[in-house]
């Protein structure tokens, strides 16, 4: 079952799109005015416009540019709080859904990088769990290679690579790291919004990380069942999803299961060519890259 193509699903598309602007576009004109901006500074001074980059640097990017341009605004979306609730108008579209279908979720999924998208299915939801007691699992599945939920600290840190901005109690790889070239580019961000944080610390929500082969080979077999071509964002609830529902088949049991659909992958087709021709390869994180990025950023407060 997925959000309707109304309001809310727009609305998600646009903070999505929002960042890709960012990170695809507005880096290359820094190189070009020769501001020698965080994704193309090298520690010999020279231009790196390859650099891998992620969501925290183009939020730094977006930044600079705002305080370096005159009657420049910006307005940061996806992780604070305030995008996080704007979203939930997708799953109260998905609420009324449910309740036309006379049913109730047991289950709620939805792919993560920094937390709208996941808090606008779950949270219309999670307030009958707080207030009614409803038996609702709420599942944040998030890569492997970016693994803030499942093995990160819940600390103050910076929603930004270069510190530009508040210093925000959240769960987090450090502002440092450097996520690895994955094909999901919206999951690729080292921390976790300020009430995604909580509630996971709080235990109200789960989290679960996907390999990048496990998620394309799920985006593949939705797309051969439902006809539609997830983004490979996506591909991590769907992958999510088919393992809940395994374990159901397992068990005997069975269980209502919402995740969210929360784009298409239209403009990836060049990400499914490379995981077909066997040229994608799954990104492992130990425990020591994980310990070693934090102590460098160490106790902000």
């Amino acid at each position: 079952m997925f959000p309707s193509r109304g309001t809310g699903y727009f609305l998600h598309f646009v903070f999505v799109n929002f960042y890709a602007v960012f990170r695809y576009a507005l880096v290359p004109a820094a190189v070009q005015h020769g501001r020698g901006g965080l994704l193309h500074q090298g520690a010999d001074g020279g231009a790196h416009p390859n650099h891998q980059g992620s969501l925290g640097t183009a939020i730094s990017e977006a930044i600079e540019l705002a305080r370096t341009t005159p009657n420049c605004k910006y307005t940061l979306g996806s992780v604070l709080s305030h995008v996080t609730l704007h979203q939930t108008v997708i799953g109260l579209e998905a609420e009324k859904q449910m309740q036309m279908a006379g049913e109730y979720p047991d289950m709620v999924i939805a792919c993560f990088g920094g937390g709208s998208n996941f808090g606008g299915i779950a949270f219309p939801f999670m307030r009958h769990t707080i207030l009614e007691g409803k038996k609702t699992r709420f599942i944040a599945a998030e890569p492997a290679s970016c693994p803030k939920l499942t093995r990160g600290k819940f600390q103050y840190d910076f929603g930004d690579e270069a510190g530009y901005t508040p210093l925000l109690p959240m769960f987090t790889l450090g502002h440092n790291f450097a996520p690895a070239n994955i094909h999901a580019g919206g999951l690729r961000y080292h921390g976790a919004g300020v009430i995604v944080s909580q509630l996971l610390k709080d235990g109200y929500m789960e989290a679960t990380d996907i390999k990048q082969l496990e998620s394309f080979e799920a985006g593949c077999l939705f797309a051969q069942a439902e006809g539609i071509i997830p983004a490979p964002e996506s591909c991590h609830a769907i992958a999510a999803t088919i393992r809940e529902a395994n374990k159901c088949k397992e068990t005997g049991e069975e269980k209502v299961i919402l995740f969210n659909l929360s784009g298409h992958g239209l403009i990836d087709m060049a990400s499914y060519d490379k995981y077909l021709a066997g040229d994608l390869q799954n990104y492992e994180l130990t425990d020591n890259d994980i310990r070693r990025n934090l102590d460098e950023i160490g106790n902000l407060v």
